[in-house]
């Protein structure tokens, strides 16, 4: 019994970890629409600068990222 048991649980582990190897994988005909710009973490140029203009406003500094200075005018 505890054999049989065994036996059935060792397949059902095998079927439901083959289950998840087809997950993942990218056809042919699909990589061309992973290869888009809209696809990558930036996104559109020009929606980044949009995006940057807004945050340096709301943070009433000059610059943006990679320049001293903050909003309280010491620089």
């Amino acid at each position: 019994m505890k054999n049989a048991l065994m036996k059935i649980l060792t397949v059902t582990a095998m079927a439901w970890l083959s289950g998840c190897s087809s997950l993942g994988q990218v056809t042919a005909w699909e990589k061309g629409n992973l290869a888009k710009p809209m696809m990558t973490f930036e996104g559109d140029a020009l929606e980044q600068r949009f995006v940057q203009h807004i945050y340096g406003s709301k943070e009433n500094s000059s610059g943006g990222y990679g320049v001293g200075g903050g909003g309280c005018g010491c620089n």
